[in-house]
């Protein structure tokens, strides 16, 4: 079988494509969870790479686990503990490796985001959505929870009334509902989907490459940590960035009304 994902550099943008059509860009039953979590390694490795675009191959984002795969538990008669280890050391890797990754991750949504798929979107830190794309937390349809994280995932994106009613019914938003429940940013033209995120990961990526992934440090800090712990991590990174040479170069650049040319601090 085929990689799962392909991978383009474009200066300090990084965009990984699932590209596997014959099984939906599934997530399950293949390489796609090892190749996920050490394209991120890489990214934490090269401090050049400021943000990320995750896409996938049209027509779908991801269709989340392989259901033809799952038979697999019945035929060989697995025990829950068997299966219990396999979530712990497959799926359950992604949001540790992608929602904890250290610079800003953009989903460029180009069409159904389904179970464990819309969980991957939900992992980014940005969703831009296709007129095409559908969001579906699918799992009871199937039987089974969200085994990924996506309890944890969805109510901080949507909030927990949203969340609940999608984890109960099972069923499907299109893009203008996604977007009207917070679940993305924006909708644009299939057609546009690409061009559009880059635009918005060229925004990101041009500021301090530091910065950025203090930034995110905060926000995701923020949602475990007291106001009063956070305003002491804060004080820690401003101490820090305020003695960066990208700081100092925004500060002239401001006096001096031009553009700042940043490193990677």
């Amino acid at each position: 079988m085929d990689s799962f994902l392909q991978s383009r550099r474009d200066g300090a943008i990084l965009v990984l494509t699932m590209s596997q059509p014959q099984t939906r860009n599934a997530l399950t039953g293949n390489s796609a969870v090892e190749e996920i979590v050490q394209a991120c390694a890489q990214v934490t490795r090269d401090r050049g790479i400021r943000v990320v675009v995750l896409t996938g191959a049209d027509p779908v984002f991801s269709s989340g686990g392989n259901v033809k795969d799952m038979q697999r538990y019945e035929k060989e008669g697995l025990s829950p503990e068997v299966i219990r280890e396999e979530y712990r050391n497959g799926i359950q890797r992604l949001p540790k490796a992608l929602y904890n990754l250290d610079v800003p991750v953009i989903a460029a949504v180009n069409g159904p985001a389904v179970g464990a798929g819309l969980d991957l979107a939900c992992m980014c830190d940005m969703r831009v959505a296709s007129e095409k794309a559908t969001f579906a937390e699918s799992f009871v349809k199937v039987g089974i929870v969200p085994g990924d994280g996506g309890a944890w995932l969805l109510p901080r994106v949507v909030g927990m009334s949203k969340a609940s009613e999608m984890a109960f019914t099972g069923d499907a938003l299109d893009a203008q509902e996604a977007l009207a429940c917070g679940l993305v940013s924006r909708v644009v033209p299939h057609e546009r989907l690409m061009e559009e995120s880059l635009k918005l990961a060229a925004r990101v990526a041009a500021n301090p490459g530091g910065v950025l992934r203090m930034t995110k440090r905060l926000l995701r800090e923020g949602e475990r940590s007291t106001l009063e712990s956070l305003l002491e991590l804060s004080a820690g990174y401003q101490a820090i960035a305020h003695m960066t040479s990208d700081h100092r170069e925004a500060v002239r650049a401001f006096i001096e009304k031009r553009k700042p040319v940043f490193g990677n601090d």
